[in-house]
């Protein structure tokens, strides 16, 4: 049982419960872009079967990649499109 104030807000000496694990493995960046920047990356982003955000992802990893700094050690990037569908890596 937690302990609460009169707003029913959570103790602040209670722990919190801990974070997905794999929410704790990636890493979040606010980016502000030119409007017509995003608007291209969206469009790119929706022919490759891709979110905006792996979209971005995508070309960071190619340019860090293309500059010989990507880290041996990470792990690859899914591929596009849904989950277990042809894009995903499925062969036909």
């Amino acid at each position: 049982m937690t302990a609460e104030d009169p707003q029913g807000a959570p103790d602040p000496a209670e722990p919190s419960p801990p974070a997905p694990a794999r929410a704790a493995t990636r890493k979040s960046v606010l980016l502000r872009l030119d409007p017509a920047v995003h608007d291209a990356l969206a469009r790119w982003a929706a022919d490759d079967l891709r979110s905006v955000n792996a979209q971005i992802e995508m070309l960071l990893r190619r340019s860090l990649a293309d500059a010989g700094r990507l880290p041996r050690n990470v792990r690859p990037q899914r591929g596009p499109g849904r989950p277990g569908g042809p894009a995903a890596g499925a062969q036909e």
